[in-house]
C-alpha cells in the first residue's frame, strides 16, 4: 500500500517537473502561442458571411448571424431581460476591444453600455445581437422577425441595414 502511494507521489512529481520544464524551454514559439491565445481570448470579432437572398452580412467569431434591433434606433441597448436571453448580445468583457474580420470595417466597431452590465459591441452605432433560433453559422433565422417588442434585421459589412426577408 505505501509503495503505491509513493509510486503515485513520483509520478505526479515527475509530470510537474516535466511541465515546468516545457514551460521554461519551450522556446519563442510557444510563446507566441501563448500570446495569441491570449489576443484571440481578447477580443469579440465581427465578420462577414455571403448568405444566399440577403447577401453578405455580419457574423460573430463562431459564424453565427448578426442582428440589430429596430428599437435601439442606434443609440442605445433597450434589448434586455427575456429579450437578451433571446438575443444575446455580442458582449465585451472588460479590456476587450471589438475587431473586424472579413469586409467587416474596423471604422465602424464600437460599443454600448449594456444595461445587464459590461459593454455590448455595435457596428454602425447599432448594436450586435445574435438569435437563439440560429444553431449553425449561415443560418438567419431571425431575419425579418417582429419579436421582443420590434422588428430585427442583418447587417451589411457597409452598416445599412437589410430589410430582405429570407
Amino acid at each position: 500500500m505505501a509503495t503505491s502511494r509513493i509510486r503515485i507521489g513520483l509520478c505526479a512529481a515527475l509530470v510537474m517537473a516535466v511541465a515546468g520544464l516545457a514551460a521554461a524551454y519551450g522556446g519563442s514559439d510557444s510563446k507566441a502561442g501563448v500570446a495569441g491565445a491570449r489576443h484571440v481570448l481578447k477580443s469579440a470579432t465581427v465578420k462577414t458571411r455571403k448568405i444566399s437572398k440577403l447577401g453578405v452580412v455580419l457574423v460573430n467569431g463562431r459564424g453565427l448571424t448578426l442582428y440589430m434591433f429596430k428599437p435601439d434606433h442606434r443609440k442605445r441597448v433597450t434589448c434586455k431581460g427575456s429579450c437578451a436571453r433571446a438575443w444575446p448580445p455580442l458582449k465585451l468583457k472588460k479590456g476587450q476591444r471589438p475587431t473586424a474580420g472579413g469586409a467587416a470595417k474596423q471604422k465602424l466597431l464600437g460599443s454600448d453600455k449594456n444595461p445587464s452590465g459590461g459593454r455590448v459591441v455595435t457596428y454602425n452605432r447599432w448594436p450586435l445581437y445574435t438569435y437563439i433560433g440560429d444553431s449553425k453559422p449561415g443560418q438567419t433565422n431571425g431575419q425579418a422577425t417582429n419579436l421582443n417588442g420590434g422588428l430585427w434585421y442583418v447587417l451589411s459589412p457597409s452598416g445599412k441595414v437589410i430589410t430582405k426577408k429570407r
